[in-house]
């Protein structure tokens, strides 16, 4: 089932980012939780080369429509980090997944997407499903860890995020490039070096996070 869900998932450019055997402790129904984020790099041409890329919400319209539709097919249900309150703990999800760790600058690392994760839904199933092995650490244990010193403003850094800091910074003209090519943080990371994530995408997640 889990190669199934994989297959349809590339489909549209989604891969399986983590999956994990849930109980009512993580928020659910006892089953198996499968989280699904961009597959890279391509994800970005193929969303604005559908209709929902015209409308006022496209990545979480395209969301629901596409691991609705994914959900539906595997006999499961579709969750999303977005359309609260409530929220789904999907940072809880990511740590479960052992796929994913809390990072040096706080934000979460993941073993393929580094600190370019974008979990767009995640499909929940009644069976405990075989699961494969996961990671034995962080990709930070071994890293120089850049993402430390790389904040121009140093809002992001080895204490609490500076909110106020970080949009202070993208209204000066200086700023423009983390505007245009995404966070220098998350850009630094030599995991998300790899990703092959499309500037694109990350300038449109800065425009929503900024406006």
């Amino acid at each position: 089932m889990l190669d199934t869900i994989r297959d349809q998932a590339a489909d549209h450019h989604l891969d399986i980012f983590g999956a994990f055997h849930a109980d009512e402790a993580d928020g659910c129904a006892p089953g198996t939780m499968i989280l699904l984020s961009p597959l890279e790099p391509g994800f970005w041409d193929h969303l604005r080369g559908t209709p929902d890329f015209s409308g006022p919400d496209p990545v979480d319209t395209w969301s629901r429509r596409v691991i609705g539709a994914l959900a539906e097919a595997a006999g499961g249900e579709a969750h999303f980090p977005f359309g609260g309150p409530p929220y789904a703990p999907f940072i809880r999800w990511a740590i479960r997944t052992g796929r994913a760790w809390p990072s040096p600058v706080g934000m979460l690392v993941h073993e393929t997407a580094g600190l370019m994760i974008s979990l767009r839904g995640a499909i929940w199933l009644p069976a405990f499903l075989e699961l494969p092995p996961v990671p034995v650490a962080s990709p930070c244990e071994t890293c120089a860890q850049p993402c430390l010193t790389a904040c121009p403003v140093d809002a992001l850094g080895a204490h609490p995020y500076d909110v106020p800091a970080c949009h202070a910074y993208l209204d000066t003209p200086e700023g423009a490039d983390c505007l245009t090519g995404g966070c220098h943080v998350r850009r630094a990371c030599p995991v998300s070096r790899s990703f092959g994530r499309d500037a694109a995408q990350s300038a449109h997640y800065m425009r929503h996070f900024h406006r």
